[in-house]
């Protein structure tokens, strides 16, 4: 398919890993709680003598914080590409992402003409417990109107979330019918699994977004219930997963090993040698494991697939990951600001260092994921093979592995150049795909409340163009790409209708079983598990 289509993907790619780079192998760190931050400000330095003097003797009129700001995070981006500095204004969103939890009304929504409409509400959240229903339009919050042209998820997001326990009046279009419903905000849990479903009657996946605070307890919950269903084998999906918390990984590792076995290890020049080890007997200690990765698996992903490739417990499969060893603790400072800061280097088992060079600068370390692209690494083993020029270890099953550039899997997947076609993706993007797909969830919600699976629903839509008809209809006369869709696109727009549509029913879970179905990824671990 050649790379102008795989450039489709590159500024997205490019964006997530920036973001995810703010918050990867976190570790809150519980010293420096006090009010002045966690240094006494009895230490004076050149830094702090000029802040003083500009204060007492600049010209005009300085508004310090800012001043101070841009200083501390000019400073923070000489060190390496993952300390980070905080506003005060922007903590709370970013420590939001590894919570778990965030308070709001509890539910999901979507833009269609100009106007909010509820396309999921959290079962026993405090939007179902107030009456709202999916298919409700919200028209205004607190009197503020949203119907309007300008309308973003962060402007919505502003209306709608608030403090637990405050209440919100909301003015609804129901059934042509305006309503008023009072919801009283709560605390909303934020799952970290995409999925969990039985491929096979023995083999289990689940997908795994991040790793936050309950990502551990989320895990085992639904490990006991693949368990439940006759899991004995598992595809483990940490594809897109850029990390997050540590300790989450390492309290997973521990349920696929066995012993007192080395989970990893950090270290840095202040910080002393800690090891992590297994602490108790785990869920999955026995079976095929098999560990899905691609360059967007990072941090705490690593640690995960690192100490299981190292042991010899799982298969890794897909591609070459982020690359990111780097070990944060976050330090608060006086002004309600804090500083991410690099401590230490995480370590697997074996010893291998996972991070990458970063002594060209942020922006080639960054670009190296670009390059992939370009250098033929995404689509060939050969070229990922000769990529692995480091230091050489070998594992109890006389593997060789590699240290300094991510985890390099043990069976490669090329990336799939035909979900990266650049007219399909737009029309997946089309305003008129998602009305549709809700629309008609709306219209045949009936039908789909008697279906007791995805796979009762995909064997119902499996031989028939009603989907592809009703779409090219709904869209009237803004119909030529669809039209013009070729038999590979085609393909991959009705199985993105059927995702779509399995979503509103089982919610992420559906989604992903839908497309695994022409997941190359999946079905190598799958054949591989089955061997």
């Amino acid at each position: 398919m050649g790379n102008k289509k795989l450039q489709v993907w590159l500024p997205l790619i490019f964006s997530i890993v920036m973001v995810a780079g703010m918050f990867l192998g976190y570790q809150l760190n519980s010293r420096g709680g006090n009010g002045r931050g966690f240094f006494a400000a009895d230490k004076r330095g050149a830094l702090q003598e000029v802040v003083d003097l500009i204060q007492l003797r600049y010209v005009d009129s300085v508004q310090m914080d800012s001043l101070e700001g841009k200083a501390i995070r000019e400073m923070i981006n000489e060190l390496d590409p993952h300390s980070v500095y905080f506003p005060p204004v922007d903590l709370a969103a970013a420590n939001e992402e590894l919570e778990g939890s965030f308070d709001g009304i509890g539910v999901e929504f979507n833009v269609f003409n100009d106007t909010v409409n509820v396309v999921y509400v959290i079962p026993n959240g405090p939007s179902d417990k107030a009456g709202l229903q999916i298919g409700d339009k919200i028209i205004t919050v607190n009197d503020s109107a949203l119907v309007r042209k300008d309308l973003s998820s962060d402007l919505i997001k502003k209306f709608i979330k608030g403090p637990s326990g405050s209440e919100v009046a909301l003015k609804v279009m129901r059934d042509k019918q305006m309503k008023t419903v009072s919801v009283t905000r709560g605390t909303i849990p934020v799952s970290s699994i995409d999925a969990a479903y039985m491929i096979t009657n023995n083999i289990g996946y689940l997908k795994l977004n991040k790793f936050s605070k309950t990502s551990y307890e989320e895990f085992m919950a639904s490990m006991e219930a693949l368990k439940k269903k006759g899991m004995q084998h598992l595809v483990f999906d940490l594809r897109g997963n850029g990390g997050g918390l540590m300790d989450e990984a390492v309290d997973m590792a521990d349920e696929f090993l066995d012993g007192d076995k080395l989970i990893v290890y950090t270290q840095g020049v202040n910080s002393k040698k800690r090891e992590y080890r297994c602490k108790r007997p785990g869920i999955m200690e026995e079976g095929k494991v098999v560990v899905l990765v691609d360059e967007l698996s990072a941090s705490a992903s690593e640690v995960l697939a690192g100490a299981l490739q190292d042991w010899c417990r799982a298969t890794i499969v897909g591609r070459r990951t982020f690359g990111k060893g780097l070990v944060q603790e976050q330090y608060p400072l006086s002004d309600g600001s804090a500083v991410r800061l690099t401590v230490a280097r995480y370590y697997t088992p074996l010893g291998r260092s996972i991070q990458r060079s970063y002594e060209k600068g942020k922006k080639v370390y960054m670009d190296e994921l670009w390059d992939r692209f370009s250098n033929g690494e995404m689509l060939s083993a050969d070229s990922l093979k000769a990529k692995n020029n480091g230091k050489q270890y070998t594992n109890s099953c006389n593997d060789t592995l590699y240290g300094g550039d991510g985890i390099s899997p043990d069976v490669f997947v090329p990336y799939d150049t035909s979900r990266a076609i650049r007219k399909t993706f737009s029309l997946i993007s089309h305003g008129g795909f998602g009305s549709y797909v809700y629309n008609y969830y709306l219209g045949h919600k009936a039908k789909f409340d008697q279906y007791k699976s995805v796979k009762e629903y995909l064997k119902d839509y499996s031989n028939n163009n009603e989907l592809w008809d009703g779409l090219l209809k709904s869209l009237a006369g803004d119909t030529t790409g669809f039209i013009k869709a070729t038999p590979t696109e085609k393909a991959i727009i009705e199985l993105r209708l059927k995702a779509s549509l399995a979503r509103y029913k089982w919610r992420d879970s559906g989604f992903y079983e839908v497309l695994s179905s022409d997941d190359n990824v999946i079905t190598k671990a799958t054949e591989l598990i089955s061997q």
